[in-house]
């Protein structure tokens, strides 16, 4: 079988300077998988590797500019005796606050000859697609999507001719300090750890970055410091915008994420280096750090659910609840700054979406070296539907490919491939040039934004608190409509999301809205009469009226199919309070109506409601790519909140009164969805 692969990946490398030769000729994108070229990277990446073996060096020390000491595992590529090669080779850095011990043991999970293969298959094979839980198969191909590698190491890279640097970040693992979570002081220590693996004896000074999540996030901070050695990255579900991403995003603080990640860091960051103990080499100056900071930040969490008064908050919590603050700073990328190479891989459903394609647009980079692929995924299962006939390649096969190219100088065509491949909600994967940019810049392709105003006149099509319609054209209804807070979100796309997908497996929540629906005010659309697209961004403005100092509004997007399934294609939050716009990071569609009304989500712009008075909110929505086939309709569902995935801090909800909070219909002060629409719905 090896020496079948390997026979392919020679004959197909036969077509690579065809294909160069093609696509400079005719600049169109490479189908999803990839063409000719896509199959060369799978079989590049599956065939016998250079080297036979692999040697790893435990527990490096690796001192920062503040002395504090990371310990990171190095991965090198050995003989047949396993001895490490004596040429220097590009090096790829992972830094995770997860403890590299994870990576290790799902490392070498993977690596056990014959069982691991087979348990991958196995994963690939499992298929309750069309049962009511087809969720599952979303989680188990992941195993088989090569996300295990991007996680941890894929030992194929390292075969082929690359070291691999797996860092914990200070305070967790096995490294000494206090866990700074992705601020200024630990982003230095990126930097410094790139510069290290660059001048070792082993690396020829040549720098890529992988991971998921939190390394990927680390990933795109790197970037935007330019540090020299770094060539190339690839960032697996990253985000940029922190607050407004994940932790309280339109100020509805992450309540389901949050907990359970800070949980699990701070875990794992106790685990102690037992072989250090049984050999008498403790590190003790570990010990004292992890003593003076056992659970880093989870007192902070504590205090905003128990602390009744904003002014009363912990001042870190204000910190980070507070535009312009240090952590604020910190957490807010630029990646206008970036100029390395950057594949981005997200999906629809993740914490990270409205991040994933901004990073993309923003980085000054022609298309090719940059790259953007979503996937109809959540957070946790980003490699759930690659690798076979017309489904883009593994993420394993991807990030090899992407690595050739930009630290070996090997002309494969990735800089050739989508550059956008995107998985439309509703139909199947595409190439583009262009997605959530100004339409001057995307050309013809760029859908229209245009509104479709909310109507109390019903549709007919829901089971909700009211059954109201979306409308081309504005209409004189004066309706109050009233939604009250409730537990419906617990079945949700919204829960499964803040869940990172493990909810994904009850498809009768995370796929279908229609229980989350009956404590939701509903707006439904005519059937489109013709396949319709809805690709970029999208923005809500209701005309809202509290009967408290505050409101919680969460609003989704909704494809209804005929048979009545209300699939989520896109939801954003908004407390009442934190409506102030800043406009300098917004954009307008041509009619001047918000397309990305970016709120400062910062307490020192916090504006209470007046009880009975009105009060306009516009509300951001992720970008996404959809197709609305014909009888299917649009949908917006408007909520007032979404425990579990968003709870306001104690002193908003008690702002709130968990009172009903209400849609006032106005001619004069209309309702709608700015939507981006390409072709003829007939609406």
């Amino acid at each position: 079988m090896k020496h079948a692969l390997r026979a392919t990946a020679v004959a197909v490398a036969v077509f690579v300077p065809f294909l160069a030769g093609a696509a400079a000729a005719a600049p169109t994108s490479i189908d999803p998988d990839g063409g000719i070229a896509g199959a060369a990277w799978a079989a590049t990446h599956d065939s016998a590797q250079q080297y036979p073996n692999i040697h790893i060096s435990w527990d490096v020390p690796i001192t920062m500019s503040d002395g504090t000491v990371l310990k990171g595992n190095v991965y090198r590529p050995a003989d047949s005796s396993g001895r490490p090669i004596d040429d220097p080779t590009p090096t790829v850095v992972n830094l995770t606050p997860y403890t590299k011990l994870v990576s290790n043991l799902a490392d070498h999970a993977q690596s056990i000859p014959g069982l691991s293969d087979a348990l991958i298959e196995l994963f690939r094979q499992i298929d309750m697609s069309g049962t009511p839980l087809s969720g599952v198969t979303d989680l188990t191909k992941a195993f088989g999507g090569g996300e295990l590698r991007n996680f941890t190491v894929d030992r194929q890279l390292i075969r082929s001719g690359y070291s691999q640097v797996v860092v914990d970040v200070r305070g967790t693992g096995f490294s000494q300090g206090v866990w700074d979570m992705l601020r200024q002081r630990e982003q230095r220590d990126t930097v410094e750890v790139i510069d290290w693996a660059s001048r070792q004896p082993w690396s020829n000074g040549r720098i890529g970055m992988n991971g998921i999540s939190y390394s990927g996030i680390n990933q795109v901070q790197a970037a935007e410091k330019r540090p020299p050695a770094l060539h190339a990255i690839f960032p697996v579900v990253p985000g940029s915008d922190l607050v407004n991403d994940v932790l309280a995003p339109g100020g509805g603080f992450g309540f389901t994420f949050i907990p359970l990640w800070l949980t699990a860091v701070n875990g794992l960051k106790l685990i102690p280096d037992l072989a250090s103990v049984v050999n008498g080499r403790f590190d003790t100056t570990w010990l004292a750090d992890r003593a003076r900071d056992p659970l880093t930040f989870m007192d902070v969490l504590s205090n905003v659910y128990t602390t009744a008064r904003i002014e009363d908050l912990d001042p870190r919590a204000k910190e980070m609840l507070t535009a312009g603050s240090p952590p604020r700073q910190g957490w807010l990328g630029d990646p206008g700054r970036i100029r390395t190479p950057t594949f981005v891989t997200g999906g629809w459903h993740d914490l990270f979406t409205y991040s994933e394609s901004k990073i993309y647009q923003e980085i000054p980079l022609p298309p090719g070296q940059k790259q953007l692929l979503m996937g109809n995924t959540y957070h946790v299962n980003s490699g759930n539907e690659y690798g076979k006939p017309g489904l883009p390649p593994r993420l394993d096969v991807l990030q090899r490919a992407w690595f050739d190219r930009w630290l070996k100088d090997i002309d494969n065509g990735i800089d050739r491939y989508g550059p956008i491949t995107l998985r439309q909600q509703g139909g199947g994967w595409i190439t583009t040039d262009s997605f959530a940019a100004p339409a001057d810049e995307a050309g013809l392709r760029a859908a229209v934004h245009r509104r479709m105003y909310l109507s109390a006149a019903p549709s007919g099509t829901a089971h909700s608190l009211h059954d109201g319609s979306l409308t081309a054209e504005a209409t004189d209804d004066t309706e109050w409509l009233t939604v009250a807070p409730g537990l419906t979100g617990l079945c949700s796309n919204d829960a499964a999301q803040g869940a990172v997908g493990v909810l994904s497996v009850i498809d009768g929540c995370a796929k279908d809205s229609r229980i989350q629906e009956l404590n939701g005010l509903t707006f439904t659309s005519a059937p489109v009469v013709e396949p319709t697209i809805l690709s970029g961004r999208i923005a809500v403005r209701l005309n809202t009226v509290q009967d408290a100092a505050d409101g919680y509004w969460v609003v989704t997007v909704n494809d209804v199919a005929p048979d009545g399934r209300s699939g989520v294609l896109s939801s954003g939050q908004l407390m009442a309070s934190l409506r102030a716009i800043d406009d300098a990071n917004s954009s307008k569609s041509a009619n001047g109506d918000y397309t990305d009304p970016r709120p400062f989500t910062s307490l020192d712009r916090r504006q209470p409601t007046v009880p009975g008075e009105a009060t306009t909110l516009d509300i951001a929505l992720p970008a996404t790519e959809a197709i609305l086939q014909p009888g299917h309709r649009l949908r917006v569902d408007v909520y007032a909140g979404n425990f579990p995935k968003g709870l306001p801090i104690l002193p908003m909800l008690i702002d709130t009164g968990l009172r009903p909070q209400h849609v006032q219909l106005d001619l004069d002060r209309p309702s709608f969805v700015n939507v981006p629409v390409r072709g003829n719905p007939g609406w």
